[in-house]
């Protein structure tokens, strides 16, 4: 549209204002053009929806409103230390060239503003797209060292009082050859205000240039060029060996890591390599590998296996029902399994293996099938109880867990009916299991319904009879910006936001729901037998909590639910964790203080039936009874 306005301003000849309301004119037609064009198409469909992904770029991580999206790590947003570990010294270059063009702004330098803004907020959104701020890094590094080096040299060599020179004699013909009535003109046009805010500034410039030109400026100058250009010589040599110390961490597999024994020895840690390369040497090559789609380009690349998903997985519905295979019991996962697997490939050893993720997991399998976690949209009843790693009642019975944890943990092993465990890697990292009973029915029915487009490129996958019953459950994902299918899901997204929001609250009830639901399930006890107690804290355990004083999401949500006089979720919450009752926070105050100062007296009487003392002084001398006095 622009170039067409172009051709006829030369054309026509246009005048300048004249060709600005030539563009202007055009762009408003083409845009009411469009505007018809997509309401007349927008309610057949054609446009797909905006994904999780570019969502991603303009809201906070972890709250686009899918749990796939959400649940991965390259999405979250840039650090400074992602910032300096990809660019180093353009860090702090780049903005001083970013500030030069300011100065010498043009069509060229204007591309180069806009680009670097657009690069900075986008990567800034999203980790992963830091590599857009290399080129315009490097480029706006480029004309600050430029301009540096080149004021540098000229102030050694002299040649910056030779060029002074010339702009002054230059300036003086200049105003000497003006006639008198265009300067009256320039002077008519200037208001007094206008001269005398300038005057100021002009005033400054001129007395640096005149210092500058004196023996004592000089050798200031020269003296700073020096230290400029050395540096520069300095960052540039450890630039250099930075670069060349990344480019080979970058360049190294990152499947082979090195480690630490804890004798302080160095070890070379290839569990995974070597995984994969059993799978190739000691499976058969039709074998159906199922793991979470983190490594199925690995297996697909390394173990030349097929992989159940990988990274270019687009079906929501599909990484859900393998979110359900691994975080759902034992049964289930491997009812699911047996239809579409002979192996299982598990991520072990601690850091980020699956145990460590499956929380995402149970999460992604829940947004499309809910009765996985029913009532509770995060699944925040499933994952770890405290820091000591205990499993959750759900976590515990998963088909994952029994896996991961196999021969690991006391009481904790693999079904000998439905698992073989056929390799454990030399340090642990990875476990792999040989699913016994695998539908042979369901392999066959795949591979003889398998259609490909003419290339053999695309084939749709089609999943057998044998889940029909699991897959009836399902409810497919619609994601926030599905305005074209008329799906929604308001009330999922409203849930989802506000257990984001008050995580520890949400998983402090899904505990006790599930306690309650399991409490339910038991059969009745016999007039001999006697119930479970519920669990109570040591003396010791009191002793620990009641003595750290620390400002934690706990004593930020215990003051929250004091606050407001929430006597049902701090009942549930004690219930689920009485040591939440001994809570202190940095000034020394904890439930009992914030009892007595909101005047709750329910939850005082709570807590002083679990011996919470109401006599003890915070940091500043207060007992929780001076404040009710206060």
């Amino acid at each position: 549209i622009l170039q067409c306005c172009e051709i006829k301003r030369k054309r026509d000849k246009l005048s300048r204002k004249e060709a600005w309301m030539l563009r202007v004119q055009v762009s408003l037609a083409a845009l009411v053009a469009v505007s018809l064009v997509v309401m007349l198409v927008t309610p057949k469909s054609y446009f797909g929806p905006i994904s999780s992904r570019v969502r991603g770029l303009f809201v906070p991580h972890t709250k686009t409103g899918n749990p796939l999206v959400d649940s991965v790590a390259e999405h979250q947003a840039a650090s400074q230390q992602a910032y300096w570990q990809y660019l180093h010294i353009l860090c702090f270059l780049a903005p001083m060239g970013l500030f030069i063009l300011l100065f010498r702004f043009g069509d060229s330098s204007g591309f180069l503003f806009v680009y670097a803004l657009t690069a900075y907020f986008f990567s800034h959104k999203m980790v992963r797209l830091v590599l857009l701020t290399a080129p315009i890094a490097s480029s706006l590094g480029g004309i600050a060292v430029g301009r540096i080096v080149s004021w540098s040299v000229a102030v050694l060599l002299g040649e910056d009082v030779v060029e002074e020179e010339k702009s002054d004699s230059k300036k003086k013909s200049n105003g000497s050859e003006k006639p008198k009535s265009d300067v009256k003109k320039k002077k008519d046009k200037k208001s007094s205000s206008s001269k005398d805010s300038l005057a100021g500034i002009t005033a400054i410039k001129d007395g640096f240039m005149e210092a500058s030109k004196s023996t004592e400026g000089k050798i200031v100058k020269a003296i700073a060029a020096v230290i400029m250009l050395g540096s520069l010589y300095m960052q540039a040599s450890t630039f250099k060996t930075y670069s060349w110390k990344i480019s080979a961490g970058l360049s190294n597999p990152s499947i082979i890591l090195k480690g630490q024994t804890r004798e302080g020895n160095i070890i070379k840690v290839d569990d995974y390599r070597e995984a994969y390369w059993w799978l190739r040497d000691n499976t058969p090559e039709d074998a159906r590998i199922m793991a979470w789609w983190d490594y199925g380009y690995q297996i697909t690349g390394i173990a030349n296996r097929t992989t159940i998903a990988d990274g270019n997985t687009w079906n929501h519905e599909h990484i859900a029902l393998l979110g359900k295979a691994l975080t759902g019991s034992v049964e289930e996962g491997y009812q699911i399994a047996r239809h579409l697997a002979d192996y299982v490939l598990i991520w072990g050893g601690g850091g980020g293996d699956d145990l460590a993720k499956s929380p995402h997991l149970a999460r992604i399998a829940n947004s499309v099938y809910r009765d996985h976690c029913p009532g509770d949209v995060t699944c925040r009843a499933f994952g770890f109880v405290d820091r000591k790693g205990t499993p959750s009642a759900m976590m515990e019975r998963s088909f994952l867990y029994n896996l991961h944890s196999h021969r690991l943990k006391p009481g904790v092993m693999a079904d000998p009916n439905k698992f073989e465990a056929v390799y454990r890697s030399k340090y642990g990292k990875v476990r792999i299991y040989k699913i016994l009973g695998v539908s042979r029915k369901s392999k066959k029915w795949v591979e003889e319904n398998r259609e490909c487009d003419a290339g053999g490129w695309f084939c749709p996958g089609k999943y057998p009879p044998g889940l029909k019953e699991i897959l009836d459950k399902k409810k497919d994902f619609a994601q926030l910006e599905d305005f074209n299918r008329g799906a929604s899901d308001e009330e999922y997204q409203k849930q989802y936001f506000e257990n984001l929001n008050n995580p520890q609250l949400a998983k402090q009830r899904a505990a006790v729901k599930e306690k309650e639901e399991r409490k339910e399930s038991k059969p009745s006890v016999s007039n001999d037998e006697k119930p479970a107690k519920a669990r109570t804290l040591s003396e010791e355990e009191k002793i620990q909590i009641y003595s750290t004083w620390e400002d934690t999401e706990d004593t930020t949500l215990m003051w929250e639910i004091v606050n407001r006089n929430s006597v049902d979720d701090l009942e549930r919450w004690l219930q689920a964790d009485p040591g939440a009752a001994w809570l202190r926070s940095a000034d020394g105050r904890g439930p009992m203080w914030w009892a007595f100062e909101s005047k709750n007296q329910d939850i005082v009487t709570i807590l002083m039936k679990l011996g919470v003392p109401h006599t003890d002084r915070d940091k500043n001398g207060h007992t929780p009874v001076d404040l009710l006095k206060e």
